[in-house]
């Protein structure tokens, strides 16, 4: 669990997600967060849980993740049954934000648990031990995904979807992402215009040679590296290129770019 804290982690608004994110808690609704990797989705939610000061019960959502991950199960010790909940249970029962990352990666199971959690009930049943759980005013259940990875086996079905207010998020465009490099790493803004400016050039080769864009994250990372004494070049290479791809050529062809962009 991420307990809010005093200390709210930055964020750098990109229009009215802020705005939709208060509204949705303060109306009870679930809200949805749709968007690229490592476009500041989970940061996002990190935000406004320390913003409105509620803790926060983040889940990586992966294919072996179960509806009993969720809610909790019994487990032996001390020569005796125990009933231990899980992060969806503790966050109702404590008026918290549940925040399912990647949430089409979960087993189908999982959206039976939640449907009475993202409509007018904001109810939790718990089979296995008979309670049924009423959501408290406070409890907020907010779930991601990317649609890039979506396919006819791992898609959100529109039963579900439509269970949920929704925002799209996306990269942000190029005087934001500096500023957010400069505050989240840190780092001056010559630094920062070259970063974005590689992994703009760098994102037009999406859907072509690689797999995923270069992401935000990955510029933080390597604004990072540079702020602590590396050569820019070989920031660039561990915290970007070799991200991407495992391909040799590949590699060496977006390290042309990043060789240009630091005149190497």
């Amino acid at each position: 669990m991420d307990m809010a804290t005093t200390t709210i982690p930055f964020y750098d608004a990109a229009a009215d997600e802020v705005e939709i994110f208060e509204h949705a808690w303060n109306n009870r609704l679930p809200l949805l967060i749709k968007g690229p990797t490592g476009c500041g989705k989970t940061r996002f939610v990190a935000h406004m849980a320390a913003k409105l000061g509620l803790p926060l019960y983040t889940v990586a959502c992966h294919d072996d993740l179960t509806a009993a991950d969720l809610v909790g199960r019994h487990l032996i010790g001390d020569g005796k049954t125990l009933w231990c909940d899980g992060p969806l249970t503790r966050a109702v029962r404590e008026g918290g934000i549940c925040y399912l990352d990647e949430v089409v990666e979960a087993r189908k199971d999982t959206t039976v648990v939640l449907h009475p959690l993202a409509d007018d009930r904001r109810i939790l049943p718990i089979d296995r031990t008979g309670e049924v759980l009423e959501a408290p005013p406070s409890f907020m259940l907010v779930v991601s995904y990317n649609p890039g990875y979506q396919n006819l086996l791992k898609g959100m079905k529109p039963s579900t979807r439509q269970r949920f207010v929704s925002l799209r998020f996306d990269f942000p465009g190029s005087a934001r992402e500096i500023a957010i490099l400069r505050g989240e790493a840190g780092c001056d803004e010559d630094l920062a215009k070259r970063l974005v400016a590689i992994a703009q050039a760098l994102r037009t080769l999406k859907d072509q040679d690689l797999e995923e864009a270069a992401s935000t994250r990955l510029l933080v990372y390597a604004a990072t590296l540079v702020k602590s004494g590396m050569d820019p070049v070989t920031a660039c290479r561990a915290a970007i290129v070799e991200s991407l791809t495992d391909d040799v050529e590949t590699a060496a062809a977006l390290m042309e770019i990043v060789n240009a962009t630091f005149g190497r």
